[in-house]
């Protein structure tokens, strides 16, 4: 069960007893974080659409798994013009690792998000990152969360799938937020559920369409229902992932 006491996916249900299982830091992170408002700002000023590109080896929605170095698959993205990326740190589900973002922060100068599902205060402390991914349907205590976040100096990125959680967001004072595609109940993608939750966003709060983004035609439908940026993962690492990335920044 969720924080809403519903029914989620086995592949979930197993991935956050993992992560509930997992130990915080030994030390409270400070972190000086890369502005993720100026990166957009930036990717827009030189005409490209704002993407995070996302370094993920594998997940249980995707077959196979990819093993190239986190860090040429990093500078490979932002040579393609990723305005951010995402690393993954969860490591039995996705093949993530703390110490592969670590690598991949130290060797680009865009912001990075820590992917991961992180549902206790001591698991922020595991690694630095510039965001943080914060999923409102897994947190007993989001206000708590994402103020935990910010006094570390993390962005949080709060994470939503329904006009419930978005309100649960924009009470935790979220700045920044994503809306998952992805119905983390049954693993099934849906775009319209940005198109129905965006409207809803405040002007003041940066809006991140995420799951389900394949094509072209996804961007352009995501940027007119009011994605100020979006987090394509899948669609990026299957190929070349520099032009990847480029067919997305230029939609």
């Amino acid at each position: 069960m969720d924080a809403n006491g519903e029914e989620l996916a086995a592949e979930v249900r197993s991935i956050l007893s993992a992560a509930q299982e997992r130990a915080g830091g030994d030390e409270r992170v400070s972190v000086d974080p890369r502005s993720f408002s100026a990166a957009i700002a930036d990717a827009e000023a030189d005409g490209r659409v704002p993407v995070i590109a996302e370094v993920k080896p594998t997940s249980p929605t995707t077959e196979g798994r990819r093993d190239d170095d986190p860090v040429e698959l990093a500078r490979a993205m932002v040579e393609g013009g990723a305005a951010a990326l995402s690393v993954l740190t969860e490591p039995e589900h996705f093949g993530g690792s703390t110490a592969a973002l670590e690598s991949v922060r130290a060797a680009v100068d865009v912001p990075v998000l820590r992917k991961d599902f992180i549902v206790d205060e001591s698991q922020l402390d595991l690694v630095e990152s510039d965001l943080v991914l914060l999923i409102a349907r897994f947190v007993d205590d989001l206000s708590g969360l994402v103020a935990a976040a910010e006094e570390r100096g993390f962005q949080p990125l709060v994470e939503v799938h329904t006009r419930a959680e978005l309100d649960r967001a924009l009470g935790a004072g979220a700045d920044f937020v994503g809306v998952n595609n992805r119905d983390l109940g049954q693993l099934e993608v849906d775009l319209d559920t940005f198109e129905s939750i965006a409207p809803h966003v405040p002007d003041d709060v940066t809006l991140v369409a995420e799951s389900g983004i394949d094509s072209v035609a996804d961007v352009r439908r995501m940027r007119e229902a009011g994605a100020d940026a979006l987090l394509i993962g899948s669609a990026i690492m299957d190929g070349d992932v520099t032009a990847n990335v480029r067919r997305f920044t230029t939609a």
